[in-house]
C-alpha cells in the first residue's frame, strides 16, 4: 500500500474512534453514513489525501448498500437501512 492510502485509512479509522455511538440513535442509512465519510475527506490539505479518502468512502458506501453494514476498516456495524 502507498504510504498516502495507509494515511487515508488511518484518518478514517481515527474518525470512527472519535465517532459517538449510542444504543438508541435514530437509524441510519448507508447514504448518510457515506455523506458523513465524504464531508470529512474535505478537511484534508492534501488532495492526494482526499482522492484515497473519496474512494475509500463510496467502497464502503457501495458495501454497505450490498450488506447492509458500514465497515470502514476499524469498525463494522450493521442494521442499516439500504436507502
Amino acid at each position: 500500500m502507498t504510504h498516502k492510502r495507509i494515511a487515508a485509512i488511518a484518518f478514517i479509522v481515527a474518525l470512527s474512534a472519535l465517532a459517538p455511538r449510542t444504543a438508541l440513535a435514530a437509524p441510519m442509512l448507508c447514504s448518510g453514513e457515506e455523506k458523513t465519510c465524504l464531508a470529512a475527506c474535505v478537511k484534508f490539505s492534501n488532495q492526494a489525501y482526499v482522492a484515497s479518502c473519496v474512494t475509500n468512502c463510496r467502497a464502503s458506501g457501495a458495501y454497505c448498500m450490498h450488506t447492509g453494514c458500514w465497515a470502514n476498516g476499524s469498525s463494522r456495524y450493521c442494521g442499516i437501512l439500504r436507502k
